[in-house]
């Protein structure tokens, strides 16, 4: 059985290297209405983006990440010319579940992006940036409302890489 969207969920692949080029504001656009046609518990919509096209911005978050880590990480953003940060109401009406509320749109993002013929890539280290000594200082930088934290950031571009599809594990899956 196919269609469209299981042959998106079967084609997506994480991207670790994109070009240059900036994304449309009508690409931008259809991403992030993907993104808050999200469902979440109790439609609380727990979630903010952030979307940050400036080169200084993701290389100060991506040292911060380093430092605070104790390693060189690397770019953890690949060079993408977009990454969309989303942040969780913590204390919110649905506090535990906006996390997962926030990876349910990142998802929607991701497949948002990959329907557009453009690459992405989930990430979770951004995080050390965020949990850090100078939280405060990225929260107000990127616009994070009081009461939000980082939960989730997603690389965006015109991917340059590709890859196969990861195993499938049968074994993972139980019916009763």
């Amino acid at each position: 059985m196919s269609n469209p969207v299981l042959a998106a969920i079967a084609d997506r692949r994480s991207n670790r290297a994109y070009k240059k080029d900036p994304l449309t504001k009508e690409q931008l656009d259809a991403i992030l209405l993907a993104a808050v046609q999200s469902p979440s518990a109790r439609n609380a919509q727990p979630w903010h983006f952030t979307v940050v096209q400036d080169g200084a911005i993701l290389a100060e978050i991506n040292a911060e990440s380093s430092k605070n880590l104790n390693r060189d990480v690397g770019d953890i953003f690949y060079g993408a010319p977009a990454v969309i940060f989303i942040a969780a109401n913590v204390n919110g009406p649905t506090p535990k579940w906006a996390r997962l509320d926030c990876g349910i749109a990142v998802q929607n993002i991701a497949l948002a992006a990959h329907s557009l013929g453009l690459g992405s890539v989930i990430l979770g280290m951004p995080d050390a940036a965020f949990t850090g000594p100078r939280a405060d200082y990225f929260n107000k930088l990127l616009k994070f409302p009081d009461t939000y934290e980082f939960a989730v950031a997603i690389s965006i571009g015109a991917a340059t890489d590709t890859k196969g599809a990861h195993p499938v594990e049968p074994n993972k899956i139980a019916y009763i």
